[in-house]
């Protein structure tokens, strides 16, 4: 195994363990997957059957783009997930990394009509950066990645409609930093429409200018990286285990 594989291996199993921190996890279900860079375009994903806290760098399965498995595993892998891992990956190589959610405000948002309003400061944050999916059905039928890759377009950001969030990132922290701040659009949208009264718009000169406020905010260093960074030194505090 490559040092850069290894590096990646440990990561991810960190993602895992943030997830779960932030109660993320669905039982043994959802995914974050990982390209591996080369010309063989494999991917590391969580086995099929443990909880997100039980992810460890060893245990990572890989597989190849079309979701076979590559390698020597004890464990199998969930087909849902390979099906939207291998569509995305496959169609956008800009995106290492992939996180498929099913948290109580994300699939709140998904099952409304009008989705994620741009009229919190978070949502105001993504304007124009979200892209939808209709559902199908769990996503284990070939024929939906075509639809699922012509939804997601250029964007890394999609709401699954009816089912959950999806984002991806350039990096590991990318599309956590991504997940986190859809996760908590969704958790302040839910939130106020709970208390009954009207929300406040946002305008659309304020939106317009969300990238470049945003990029100010970056101070300049890869998106997620303090972020992620910062949740790792606490999930080494707590149980070290993942980078078994």
């Amino acid at each position: 195994m490559s040092e850069t594989e290894q590096e990646l291996r440990v990561k991810l199993a960190a993602c895992y363990r943030i997830f779960d921190y932030m109660g993320w996890s669905e039982m043994i279900y959802n995914h974050i997957t990982v390209k591996v860079p080369g010309p063989e375009q494999h991917f590391l994903i969580n086995p099929f059957g443990l909880h997100y806290s039980e992810v460890k760098a060893s245990n990572l399965v890989k597989v190849d783009i079309d979701g076979s498995i590559v390698e020597d595993t004890d464990y199998a892998v969930n087909p849902a997930g390979i099906l939207i891992h291998t569509a995305i990956h496959a169609a956008r190589p800009d995106i290492q990394c992939i996180a498929h959610t099913h948290t109580n405000a994300g699939m709140a948002v998904a099952c409304t009509q009008e989705g994620l309003r741009a009229d919190n400061f978070y949502s105001a944050l993504m304007h124009n950066q979200i892209a939808y999916h209709d559902f199908e059905g769990i996503t284990v039928m070939d024929d939906e990645k075509s639809r699922l890759v012509a939804n997601l377009g250029n964007k890394s950001l999609m709401i699954l409609r009816n089912h959950g969030l999806l984002t991806g990132g350039r990096s590991i922290p990318e599309a956590f930093q991504n997940l986190w701040a859809i996760e908590r659009a969704c958790q302040v949208q839910v939130t106020t429409d709970s208390t009954g009264r009207p929300s406040i718009p946002i305008g659309p000169e304020i939106l317009a200018k969300s990238e470049q406020l945003v990029a100010i905010q970056g101070i300049g260093e890869p998106t997620g990286e303090l972020e992620f960074t910062a949740f790792t030194r606490l999930i080494d505090k707590i149980d070290p285990s993942y980078k078994d």
